[in-house]
Parts: structure tokens; C-alpha cells; sequence
């Protein structure tokens, strides 16, 4: 079962994440800001303010989307012996 690893928030409503099968990348959250309660995640202070736990992400007021759903919307970043010349 994949696990985040570790997450970063780095503006525009994207996290930097890295997975336990070492995939990392970024994910879009701005689709999820008109939702219920990821609604509160629109002030930027407190979208920064994300954590790991129970393998996914969480932020204070429990918001949390789990390692699945950021795997499968990860947008990869290219290791360099990946990349194209």
C-alpha cells in the first residue's frame, strides 16, 4: 500500500509530494476547493499548514486526502536519466 512520504505546499494551491514507491511529484488541489469542507483550504496560510498522516495528508481541521487519490493524479516529475535530451 502506497504512503506519502512527505508533502510541501509550493503556491497556487499545489503540494510537492513523495510517495513511498518513491513516485513524487505535484498535485493540483484547486479542483477540491469548492468541495464541503477543503473549502477552508482557499485561505492560503492555512492551505501551507498541511501535514503527513495515516499515509496520506491532513490538514489542522481534518481535511485529508488520502495516498490514492494523490497517486493518481500525480503529476510526475521527470528524474534527469528520464528525461528527454
Amino acid at each position: 500500500m502506497v504512503k506519502v512520504v512527505s508533502v510541501e505546499a509550493v503556491g497556487n494551491y499545489k503540494l510537492r509530494v513523495l510517495l513511498s514507491n518513491n513516485r513524487k511529484g505535484t498535485f493540483d488541489v484547486s479542483r477540491y476547493l469548492d468541495k464541503g469542507v477543503f473549502r477552508e483550504l482557499k485561505e492560503e496560510e492555512y492551505f501551507r499548514r498541511v501535514r503527513v498522516a495515516y499515509g496520506g495528508v491532513m490538514w489542522p481541521h481534518e481535511q485529508d486526502l488520502s495516498a490514492e487519490t494523490i497517486e493518481y493524479e500525480l503529476q510526475e516529475e521527470q528524474s534527469p536519466e528520464r528525461a528527454v535530451a
